[in-house]
């Protein structure tokens, strides 16, 4: 693709052998090519602010994990998006963080504004929207800033630490007319969009089982250090309860600890439950029950204490089962060679059938599944090529993105029930409508008090 050419149309079709190359049968690449509108692009700037840039990864004078934020800045900055993106602030509470950010950014060519403080970005003028790729604890206090603020919001997965909190972001986002989005990327990829298609138009009949595959933590404890240089580590944690720093549950390992994160039931699974969801045609509701069994975590504030392997069941109304777990079920031992199956969904339908996806491939049990054509009269779910220009475009006609907080919530609301679920120890029912469980305790993890002076207030 030309770096000058912003044409959806355009980028696909010189991507149709790039399509079948990631397994793609030909009628579907070539459905999607037909399917995509021209970009709404035009020669607006977007000025954005992104809070919580990170480490640049193996040059980082910090840490050697490129962070999320740096990743987006990327996908952002891809020749589809670069014409109508400015960025003009980054903020960070580490300064060796910061430093970094500020100098990667003019590698690029943008001028940003260093801020420590989240709230003095979003006060900016020159902002328009702001990337919150922070630690999960922060997700909703800087997201509900920036959409009070008047800015559009593109958010991290996970949405938010807790289930109040997605329903209090939820509420903000319906009271004001910005756009948000959620980084589910994978409904931007022709794959899982594929697979959702096929069993949402009972190619397997119907779906008896779905097993989303998310691999498990590690269970580890650590002892405290002295806080590095720069690192305003008090303003890291925030509302989170006062603790000694710990190198190992800072910036990116912070996700295998309870207090900041879900572990891999809210990292991987804030994908694969997310498609499983979209393939069920669950969007907006949710399951009636959860039960869960997991190996016992470490112990104590300094660990890595989130439960490293796992079996979640969830059981929808008409009796569909999803399962989460740390490993793939011995359906695919004898034919899986390297963990090929070890990440990803599985969609089991009648008579054996099944599909099978993730991010490097599709397989079926049988290849026809894949090849014979939907008939034009199917159900098709939206198209959405690119998960960053579809946030582009949605600035500019103001649609709802394709993870809009309706499906950013109802998607975030099944990784916390399956992780209270794991913390309680025992089956629970779930009412997708009230959002609430049967039971006293696990209904107590829907909420967790913040440290003071932090507070959502909707």
């Amino acid at each position: 693709m030309q770096r000058g050419n912003l044409s959806r149309r355009g980028f696909l079709q010189g991507s149709l052998t790039t399509l079948a190359a990631a397994g793609l049968p030909t009628w579907y690449a070539r459905d999607v090519i037909a399917a995509s509108e021209e970009s709404k692009a035009d020669d607006t700037r977007y000025k954005f602010g992104v809070i919580g840039i990170g480490s640049n990864g193996r040059d980082s004078k910090r840490s050697k994990m490129q962070s999320r934020a740096r990743q987006l800045v990327g996908d952002f900055t891809h020749p589809l998006n670069k014409k109508n993106v400015d960025f003009t602030a980054v903020c960070d509470v580490d300064a060796v963080h910061l430093e970094e950010g500020v100098e990667g950014m003019k590698k690029r060519g943008y001028e940003t504004k260093p801020f420590k403080d989240y709230r003095e970005l979003t006060d900016q003028k020159n902002v328009d929207v702001v990337i919150v790729a922070v630690p999960d604890q922060w997700h909703a206090l800087a997201a509900i800033e920036a959409l009070r603020k008047g800015k559009d919001v593109y958010c991290e997965k996970p949405m938010t630490l807790t289930i109040a909190e997605s329903q209090a972001l939820k509420k903000v986002v319906k009271g004001t007319d910005r756009v948000f989005m959620l980084g589910n990327q994978q409904r931007s990829d022709n794959r899982f969009r594929l697979a959702c298609d096929l069993v949402r138009n009972g190619r397997i009949g119907k779906i008896q089982r779905v097993e989303a595959r998310v691999g498990g933590s590690q269970k580890k404890t650590f002892q405290p250090q002295p806080v590095p240089e720069g690192l305003d580590f008090d303003f890291w944690l925030g509302p989170c309860p006062k603790v000694e720093y710990v190198r190992e549950l800072c910036h990116y390992d912070y996700r295998w600890n309870y207090a900041y994160s879900g572990g891999k039931m809210t990292d991987w699974g804030a994908h694969h439950l997310d498609i499983a969801q979209w393939g069920l045609g669950r969007d907006g509701s949710g399951p009636s029950a959860v039960s869960a069994v997991g190996e016992e975590p470490a112990k104590g504030p300094y660990a890595w204490n989130c439960h490293p392997t796992f079996t979640v069941t969830y059981t929808y109304d008409d009796g569909t089962v999803l399962v989460a777990t740390d490993k793939r079920s011995k359906k695919f031992s004898e034919k899986d060679v390297g963990g090929k199956y070890e990440n990803g969904v599985v969609f089991e339908g009648e008579g054996g059938k099944w599909i099978f996806v993730n991010r490097g491939f599709i397989e079926a049990s049988d290849k026809k599944l894949l090849d014979e054509p939907l008939p034009a009269s199917a159900t098709r779910l939206p198209v959405s090529q690119h998960h960053q220009r579809t946030f582009l475009d949605c600035l500019k006609s103001r649609a709802k993105p394709i993870t809009n907080i309706d499906i950013a919530h109802s998607s975030t609301l099944v990784c916390h029930i399956g992780v209270i679920a794991l913390r309680v120890g025992k089956p629970l029912k779930w009412d997708p409508v009230k959002e609430q469980f049967d039971d006293a305790e696990a209904n107590q993890l829907i909420s967790r008090p913040m440290r003071a002076p932090w507070k959502i207030e909707v």
